[in-house]
C-alpha cells in the first residue's frame, strides 16, 4: 500500500520533540492583547459621559477585534488539548472521527481570511477619511461599517467552506496538531491546486491592498503635517517680536506623526505577518514536491502558519493600545516633543539670524 503524501496525515500521535510552549505562548498574548483591547473599546465608547455616537473606525476595529478574539479560543485550547494529550487532531474526538481535523482547517482559513478582509477594510475607511473627505462624508456612514464585519463573515464563511463540496483539500500536517487548506500536490489536482492558489491569491490581494491603502493614509498625512509647518512657519516670521512663549506656542503642531508611525508600524508587521503563508501556498501549487521532502516543506508551513496567527496578536496593539493616551502621553514625551523643541530652536534661530541682518 502507498504511503500517504503527508507523513502525518494519519498519524494518531503528536510527533516528539515538539512542545506546546510556542502555542501557548501565542495564544496567551493573543487573548491578554485582545481583551484589553475590548475593555479600552468599552472604556472609549461606553464611558464617555454624555454617551458619544462611535465613530466608523471605531465599529470596524470592534469586529476585528472579536474576530480575532474568537479566532484564538476557537483554535489555540485545541491544539493545547493536542499537545497535553498527545493525541492527534484526527483522533483527538473519536467520535467525531476527522471531522475535527476539517472543521480546525477551516477555522484556521476563515479566521486568516476574515482578519485580512477587516484589515482591508479599515486601511480603506482610514484612506477615504483622509484623502477623499467630501467622498468619505457623503458615502462611508455608520450603519455600512456595522455591515462591514457580517458581509466579510459570510463570504469568508461561503468561501472556506468549499473543500467540504469537494472544492479543495483539507490535510493534517506534521506535528499532528493542525490542519489547513493542502498547499501541495501529489498528482497535479485541480481542485486541490485550484482552490490553493485561489486562496491565497485572495489573501495576497487582500495584503497588496492594505498595504497600498496604508501608503496612501501615509502620504496624506505626510502633506498635511507639511502644510501645517509651512503654515506655522510663515505665523512665525510674522511674530518675529513677539515673546518667546507665544513662539514656542506658535511651533508647527506635530500630533500627526504618531498616526504616520503607527501606519507605518502596522504596514510593515501586516505584510512580514502574512507574506510568507501566501508564497508557501504558491510555492506548494506551482513546485514539484518529492515525498522524501514533505516532511521538511511541512515544518516551513508550519512556521508560515505561526507567522500568521502573529496577526492577530498585533492587531489589538496596533489599533487600540498603541492609540491610547497613555501611549501618546509616553510618545510625545519621548519623541514628539524633542522633535518639537528642536525645530522651535532651529527656527528661533534663524530668525535671530535675519533680525540681526
Amino acid at each position: 500500500m502507498r504511503p500517504p503524501f503527508y507523513p502525518c496525515s494519519n498519524t494518531t500521535w503528536v510527533e516528539k520533540g515538539n512542545s506546546a510552549t510556542m502555542s501557548a505562548v501565542l495564544f496567551s498574548a493573543g487573548l491578554l492583547g485582545n481583551l484589553l483591547a475590548l475593555a479600552l473599546l468599552a472604556r472609549s465608547g461606553l464611558g464617555s459621559c454624555p454617551p458619544r455616537q462611535p465613530s466608523v473606525f471605531y465599529v470596524l476595529v470592534c469586529g476585528l477585534t472579536v474576530t480575532d478574539l474568537l479566532g484564538k479560543c476557537i483554535v489555540s485550547p485545541v491544539v493545547l488539548a493536542a499537545y497535553a494529550q498527545n493525541r492527534s487532531l484526527g483522533v483527538l474526538a473519536p467520535a467525531t472521527g476527522p471531522s475535527l481535523c476539517r472543521a480546525f482547517a477551516f477555522s484556521m482559513s476563515f479566521f486568516g481570511l476574515s482578519s485580512t478582509l477587516q484589515l482591508l477594510a479599515m486601511a480603506l475607511e482610514c484612506w477615504l477619511s483622509l484623502g477623499h473627505p467630501f467622498f468619505y462624508r457623503r458615502h462611508v456612514t455608520l450603519r455600512r461599517g456595522a455591515l462591514v464585519a457580517p458581509v466579510v463573515s459570510a463570504f469568508c464563511l461561503a468561501f472556506c467552506a468549499l473543500p467540504f463540496a469537494g472544492f479543495g483539500r483539507f490535510v493534517q500536517y506534521c506535528p499532528g496538531t493542525w490542519c489547513f487548506i493542502q498547499m501541495a500536490h501529489e498528482e497535479a489536482s485541480l481542485a486541490v491546486l485550484g482552490y490553493s492558489v485561489l486562496y491565497s491569491s485572495l489573501m495576497l490581494l487582500g495584503v497588496l491592498a492594505t498595504v497600498l491603502c496604508n501608503l496612501g493614509a501615509m502620504r496624506n498625512l505626510y502633506a498635511m503635517h507639511r502644510r501645517l509647518q509651512r503654515r506655522a512657519g510663515s505665523e512665525s516670521r510674522e511674530r518675529t517680536g513677539s515673546r518667546a512663549g507665544e513662539r514656542e506656542a506658535s511651533a508647527p503642531p506635530l500630533e500627526e506623526l504618531d498616526h504616520l508611525v503607527l501606519l507605518a508600524l502596522m504596514t510593515v508587521l501586516f505584510a512580514m505577518c502574512s507574506l510568507p503563508v501566501i508564497y508557501r501556498a504558491y510555492y506548494g501549487a506551482f513546485k514539484d514536491v518529492e515525498e522524501k521532502n514533505i516532511a521538511s516543506e511541512e515544518k516551513e508551513d508550519l512556521q508560515a502558519l505561526r507567522f500568521l496567527s502573529v496577526i492577530s496578536i498585533v492587531d489589538p496593539w496596533i489599533f487600540i493600545i498603541f492609540r491610547t493616551s497613555v501611549f501618546r502621553m509616553f510618545f510625545h514625551k519621548i519623541f514628539i516633543r524633542p522633535l518639537m523643541y528642536r525645530n522651535w530652536h532651529s527656527s528661533f534661530y534663524k530668525m535671530n539670524m535675519e533680525s540681526s541682518l
